[in-house]
């Protein structure tokens, strides 16, 4: 699977189309309004979600290891099983 730019995310999200799955590392994410997408199972590892608007995000399984969380709204978002370390 091609890795997703910034935009491509952007895009997709504000189509209400999945992003389950993808491998959205390192990718600057910073104030993304993400409300309601499905991110489950996507590689979040290192990217920057600080002040990203993640409510009611699906979040189920995925990996956000070392991601930039500072600010983001997660109210109410589905972190089930999602892996936060470091």
């Amino acid at each position: 699977m091609a890795e997703l730019t910034t935009t491509q995310v952007k895009e997709i999200v504000a189509a209400r189309e999945s992003l389950e799955g993808e491998n959205l590392s390192r990718l600057n994410l910073q104030k993304a309004k993400l409300s309601g997408a499905d991110l489950s199972g996507a590689n979040l590892s290192f990217a920057n979600l600080s002040f990203a608007n993640l409510l009611r995000a699906k979040l189920s399984g995925a990996d956000l290891r070392g991601a930039n969380l500072s600010g983001a709204n997660l109210s109410f978002a589905n972190l089930l099983r999602a892996n936060l370390s470091g």
